[in-house]
C-alpha cells in the first residue's frame, strides 16, 4: 500500500524472510498478525475452539502453551482437528524450562508445530543451559522448523545481566542501569541466535523478540536489535495490561517502531476481562496496521464523535450496526469479494462535516443533526446518489452497502 500518508513511513528494515508453516515473516512480506491462546492445551476441545476463533478473527499465527507432557500429547490431536475443520492456521509451541524434554519425548508434537518459541532466560541454567538449548535447536533442524528466540524482561538471563552490570560499574563512563538492561536484552537475543546458527540452524529459520512492559524500553531495545542484525523481529509489549490501557500502550510502542520500518510480526498481549473475548487482541493488532496504512483487513468506517448538534443517537446506532455487520459478514465477503477490505464507509451525524466526509468515502451517509431537515443524503464514489428518509434509514443504508460491494467487488 503506497500513498502520500504511507510514504512518510520509513522503508521496512531489511530482514531475512522466515517461512512459518506457509506464512512468510520478514523479507518483503506484510507485517504478520499473531495471537496466543489462554486455554489449557491439554483441553483439546477448548483449545481447538479458541484457535479456530482467533484464526477466524484474522490471526495468521497462533501460539499455544506446551508446558507438560499432557499438553505436548494434545498438540498433534489439536492440529488434526483443526485441519479437519479447514482451519490451517500454523501453530507455534511456547516452551519454557523443559521444552527440550517435551520435544524429544513427543515427536508427533515436534512435527505438528510450525515453530518453536524458546526463552534463553529459562531454557536451562548453569551447565545445562547450552546443552538444553542445543537440544531444542537440533530438533528444530531435524524437523525443519523455525525458532523464535523470545527474550523477556521478566526472565532475563541473570548471569549475562550480572556480567554486564559488573563491567559497567568499572567502566570510566558507566551507563544508566536501565541502559545496561537494554543491552542485556539485545545481547541475549543475538547471542542465542548466533549460537543456533553455529549449531546449523539457518538464519532463515530464526525470529527474535525482546519483550518488555514499558513503551520507551521497548523502543530502545528494538531499535538496538534492528541496528545490529537482519533476523526477522516479532514486536510485542509484554504484560501490556487490560482494556484501553493495554491497547494504548501497545499501539504507542509498536506504532513508533513500525513507523521506523521495524517489525515483521506483531501481537497485542492484552489482559482480557474475566470470560472476555480473546479475539480482541487480533482485532486491535489489525486496526493498528490498517490505521497506519500498512495493511487492509476489513472495510473502514469513519464516524463522527458527536456533539451538541447530534443529540440523537441514530448515527451512533447506525455506526455500531455497520461495524457489527462488517465483522459478521467479513468471512463471507472475503471469500466472495476479493479486495473488499479496502472499502471505506462513512456514517456522519450532522451537516457540518457530514457531506464532506461522506464524499471522501466509497459509500457515506450524512444523518440529520438537531434541528436539521429529517433527511439523510447518501454519497457513492464522491457523488450524491440518493436521500433516505423515514424509520428504515438504517436498513436501507446497509442494503446500499451490500449492493455496492456486489457491484464493485463481485466481478473480481
Amino acid at each position: 500500500m503506497t500513498n502520500a500518508a504511507t510514504d512518510l513511513i520509513a522503508p521496512r528494515r531489511q530482514s531475512i524472510a522466515v517461512d512459518v508453516g506457509g506464512v512468510i515473516v520478514g523479507g518483503a512480506a506484510p507485517v504478520v498478525v499473531q495471537s496466543m491462546t489462554n486455554t489449557d492445551t491439554a483441553d483439546i476441545a477448548g483449545t481447538v475452539a479458541q484457535v479456530a476463533a482467533l484464526a477466524r478473527a484474522g490471526s495468521e499465527l497462533v501460539r499455544i502453551t506446551v508446558d507438560r507432557d499432557e499438553a505436548a500429547k494434545a498438540v498433534p490431536v489439536i492440529r488434526e482437528k483443526l485441519d479437519a475443520m479447514g482451519c490451517n492456521v500454523p501453530l507455534v509451541g511456547d516452551f519454557h524450562y523443559i521444552g527440550h524434554t517435551l520435544l524429544a519425548e513427543n515427536p508427533d508434537c515436534a512435527q505438528a508445530l510450525a515453530k518453536y518459541r524458546i526463552n534463553p532466560g529459562n531454557v536451562g541454567f548453569k551447565d545445562k543451559k547450552d546443552r538444553q538449548f542445543s537440544s531444542i535447536i537440533e530438533m528444530a533442524i531435524q524437523y525443519a522448523k523455525p525458532v523464535r528466540i523470545g527474550v523477556n524482561w521478566g526472565s532475563l538471563d541473570q548471569e549475562l545481566l550480572t556480567r554486564l552490570m559488573d563491567a559497567n560499574a568499572t567502566s570510566p563512563e558507566p551507563k544508566d542501569a536501565r541502559a545496561v538492561m537494554h543491552e542485556a536484552m539485545v545481547q541475549s537475543g543475538l547471542h542465542s541466535a548466533r549460537r543456533a546458527e553455529e549449531l546449523g540452524l539457518g538464519a532463515d529459520k530464526i525470529i527474535i523478540s525482546a519483550k518488555v512492559s514499558a513503551i520507551q524500553d521497548l523502543i530502545a531495545v528494538y531499535t538496538g536489535l534492528a541496528r545490529r542484525c537482519e533476523y526477522a523481529l516479532h514486536l510485542g509489549l509484554t504484560e501490556a495490561g487490560m482494556g484501553s490501557k493495554g491497547i494504548v500502550a501497545s499501539s504507542a510502542a509498536m506504532g513508533i517502531l513500525l513507523q521506523q520500518g521495524i517489525g515483521d510480526t506483531i501481537r497485542f498481549s492484552l489482559t482480557p476481562e474475566p470470560g472476555g473475548d480473546r479475539t480482541v487482541e487480533v482485532q486491535t493488532a489489525q486496526e493498528l496496521l490498517q490505521t497506519m496504512g500498512l495493511r487492509s483487513f476489513v472495510p473502514v468506517v469513519a464516524a463522527c464523535p458527536g456533539c451538541g448538534r447530534t443529540t440523537s443517537t441514530v448515527f451512533q446506532e447506525l455506526a455500531r450496526d455497520i461495524q457489527n455487520m462488517i465483522r459478521d459478514r467479513m468471512p463471507d465477503w472475503k471469500s466472495r469479494y476479493p479486495g473488499v477490505e479496502t472499502l471505506n464507509l462513512a456514517v456522519m451525524g450532522c451537516i457540518v462535516n457530514g457531506p464532506g466526509e461522506s464524499k471522501h468515502a466509497d459509500v457515506g451517509i450524512s444523518l440529520p443533526g438537531t434541528g436539521e431537515t429529517p433527511a439523510a443524503p447518501v454519497f457513492i464514489d464522491g457523488k450524491k446518489a440518493m436521500t433516505l428518509r423515514g424509520p428504515a434509514i438504517a436498513h436501507d443504508f446497509k442494503q446500499i452497502v451490500e449492493d455496492y460491494i456486489e457491484k464493485r467487488f463481485g466481478s473480481s
